[in-house]
């Protein structure tokens, strides 16, 4: 099968962040300025070593945001083609992950507790094989998904 002609549907899943670059220059020059003048406050009150933990404070915020910003690039892309389905899993410290599954074998399942109205996780399963799928996005986006992925597999020939 030539893959270059064949029709292909595909989704691709990145998590959502909502605050900017420019946000975050400005989010961390404001918990620099008040830890600033929290350790201005403890140096003139005679206490100056916890000055330092002021400035530990600061590094921590900034390490959260980059372990964030790093997560967020992370990206996810489900690929259905008239035979098969593909999984392609990138991270900004991994090597490219790819899973490939027969299309028709692919069955799509939506862990959910409607008494409790809780929605879990979305799993694309063949055989034995249960593979997690989007564990990043929020209940609703999965549901959605679930619903794209379960029409997109129904269509005989894509």
């Amino acid at each position: 099968m030539d893959d270059r002609n064949s029709k292909v549907w595909q989704a691709t899943l990145t998590p959502h962040r909502s605050l900017t670059r420019q946000g975050f220059f400005v989010l961390m020059g404001l918990v620099l300025i008040v830890n600033l003048v929290v350790a201005g406050m403890f140096i003139v009150l005679g206490a100056w070593p916890i000055a330092g933990f002021a400035g530990l404070d600061v590094l921590l915020v900034w390490w959260a945001f980059r372990v964030n910003y790093a997560d967020a690039r992370r990206l996810e892309r489900i690929s259905i083609t008239e035979h098969e389905v593909v999984l392609d899993r990138l991270s900004e410290k991994r090597p490219p992950e790819q899973q490939r599954f027969v299309r028709r074998w692919v069955r799509v399942e939506l862990e959910e507790d409607r008494d409790r109205e809780l929605i879990g996780s979305l799993l694309l399963v063949s055989g034995r094989r249960r593979v997690a799928v989007g564990a990043f996005l929020a209940p609703e986006e999965r549901k959605t998904l679930a619903v794209a992925l379960k029409s997109a597999l129904a269509i005989p020939r894509i």
